[in-house]
């Protein structure tokens, strides 16, 4: 990896550190991330629900809202048209609870990943006329369904579209589009999840429905437990709107009342007084919601959420748990399939992107298998599952390319394809993958470097073993949540000298004991025992580690923290950039 030291002036991090009174070393992050003001400091380390944005800043809210109020009013049918991954099932929820808690009714479509595909359908819409809905609202989609928006139109039926997808050149012609990205829409907070956009428009509905303060407080605040769910989900940046959303989320997570929700944290291990961090929901929570999209339907996750009976929903939250293995299962061997060819046909630096597709790979997981791909050679990649003559799957990239733009650049390719920058899903004919590989490829190869290519490690802050005590730790934890946008800090401490053999463990893991002026840090660093072979006791070495939180050292009486292993080097100087 190449190291990157985040450049920041002493003083400011020293004075933050007075004003707030934090931990230096906390300070120094906080500084070398922008928060150098020691109010938006305060405001980042302690987010109140007074921090979220007006809802009547999105462009369209207002007749959004008076529509919807409309519906309710006159108990016409309203139907929510929602996604299959955790971000659009938790909207679907969201959106129903708050249209239930105003008085209204409302049913639901989840598209089925397989089957139906990503976005909204015209067949769907026709079903809905025909049950006598008035009122469509989708959630977490609809910002390209243009043409099933005028047939919605054609039938009697209003569409309200919630969604937070990058729109195309024309807005869909709904009564209101509810998207942060549309090009007129002067929201502040342009990384909502789709949640996060269902969220704001139940939040606008109970303003408009005079509701008091505290009740209101409460409803949003019950709310926040999935709209935080659904945002570290859904991989945006953790900043900013996001930030309030998760932390006030997961901090709810710690008591909860309803039982989909309960039964779900209890099979990924999580009991009442317990506050998942965001990764552990990321790896735990949020998979097994997306399992159910990815191998089965959907709907159940909807289901979970909505019942009231605790033994459906325990039923329900086990069922979720089994696919989830069997989704590991199978990503796993796709995963397999594609580094083996990776080992008999190494890639070099011509292979700007990569696109892997067979016949059989089940498409629910292809996405997961992409990202595996990106973290492995660092660079954009799509998976593709072929059946019937049709190639489907997804994309992930890496912070230098745009992947939606990329796909944007050979529409002709594809007969449906969408995303964003980091994420994208494409369906084409088989016949077509070699074209798409070649074509991307070399779209690629002409906006990315070889340097684009080398993994980056930000370093936040240089740190002395001295400086890392309980309490310093402490104030660096309450930077979390953590995640996309607002990663753990990562620190560098110089010249560490290694006081002992390396320790390994199961053969993979290896414990470093480093010693700076008569003080002793321990480091644990996973799969590292390949690289560890190379260094002795005695020696001197650069160190690039994360601190994080060890329940199970704490129930144990020692530390409640430890230090993880990012990289190391022979002891050098780091550059700043």
């Amino acid at each position: 990896m190449r190291w990157n030291l985040i450049p920041a002036d002493p003083a400011d991090g020293l004075l933050l550190a007075t004003e707030l009174n934090l931990a230096l070393p906390a300070a120094r992050v906080l500084c070398a991330r922008g928060y150098r003001d020691p109010e938006c400091a305060r405001r980042f380390l302690n987010p109140s629900l007074g921090d979220l944005h007006d809802p009547a800043r999105l462009t369209g809210m207002s007749a959004a809202v008076e529509r919807l109020r409309r519906a309710i009013e006159r108990h016409e049918h309203i139907l929510l048209y929602g996604d299959y991954d955790a971000d659009g099932t938790s909207a679907i929820v969201i959106l129903m609870k708050g249209i239930e808690l105003a008085g209204g009714k409302a049913s639901f479509h989840v598209p089925h990943r397989l089957r139906d595909g990503y976005g909204m359908r015209s067949e769907v819409v026709e079903e809905a006329a025909a049950s006598g809905v008035k009122l469509i609202v989708s959630v977490d989609t609809g910002i390209r369904a243009n043409a099933v928006v005028r047939h919605a139109s054609a039938l009697g039926i209003d569409v309200i579209v919630t969604d937070h997808h990058l729109p195309e050149a024309e807005i869909p012609p709904a009564i209101a589009v509810l998207n942060p990205n549309r090009p007129d829409c002067e929201y502040p907070e342009k990384n909502l999840c789709g949640a996060g956009v269902a969220f704001k428009l139940v939040d606008a509905l109970t303003a408009d429905l005079g509701w008091e303060k505290t009740k209101r407080e409460r409803v949003l605040d019950s709310l926040l437990k999935l709209v935080a769910i659904a945002t570290v989900a859904d991989v945006v940046p953790l900043t900013g709107e996001n930030r309030v959303i998760v932390k006030r989320g997961l901090d709810g997570l710690r008591y909860v009342r309803n039982p989909g929700l309960r039964a779900l944290l209890d099979v990924s291990g999580f009991h009442e007084g317990d506050s998942p961090s965001a990764g552990q929901v990321a790896f735990r929570v949020a998979p097994r919601i997306n399992a159910a999209g990815r191998m089965a339907s959907a709907a159940d996750v909807v289901e979970m959420f909505l019942t009231s009976d605790l033994a459906r929903a325990r039923d329900l939250a086990a069922q979720l748990h089994e696919l989830n293995q069997d989704r590991q299962q199978t990503e796993a061997e796709i995963a397999r399939a594609i580094f083996e060819q990776c080992a008999s046909q190494p890639v070099t630096d011509s292979d700007a992107a990569l696109v892997f597709a067979a016949e059989g790979w089940h498409r629910g997981v292809v996405g997961i298998v992409a990202s595996r791909v990106v973290e492995r050679f660092h660079r954009p990649a799509f998976v593709l599952g072929i059946e019937n003559g049709i190639a489907q799957g997804s994309g992930r990239s890496i912070p230098a390319f745009h992947l939606l733009e990329a796909l944007e650049a050979m529409p002709d390719l594809f007969s449906k394809f969408g995303g964003h920058r980091q994420a994208a899903g494409v369906t084409l004919a088989a016949e077509m993958v070699d074209v798409f590989r070649e074509r991307l490829r070399t779209h690629a190869s002409e906006r990315l470097t070889i340097e684009d290519f080398e993994p980056q490690l930000a370093i936040d802050s240089e740190i002395g073993i001295a400086e890392i005590t309980d309490a310093a730790v402490s104030d660096i934890l309450a930077l979390a949540p953590f995640g996309f946008g607002n990663p753990a800090p990562v620190f560098a401490a110089r010249n560490l000298e290694l006081a002992a053999p390396p320790e390994i463990r199961n053969e993979r893991h290896v414990f470093l004991r480093l010693r700076e002026n008569g003080r002793t840090l321990r480091v644990k660093a996973w799969d590292f025992a390949e690289r560890a072979a190379g260094i002795e006791a005695g020696m001197r070495i650069d160190v690039a580690f994360q601190l994080e939180e060890d329940s199970y050292s704490a129930s144990r009486g020692y530390a409640p923290w430890q230090a993880i292993l990012k990289d190391f080097r022979p002891a050098a100087q780091i550059a700043a950039r």
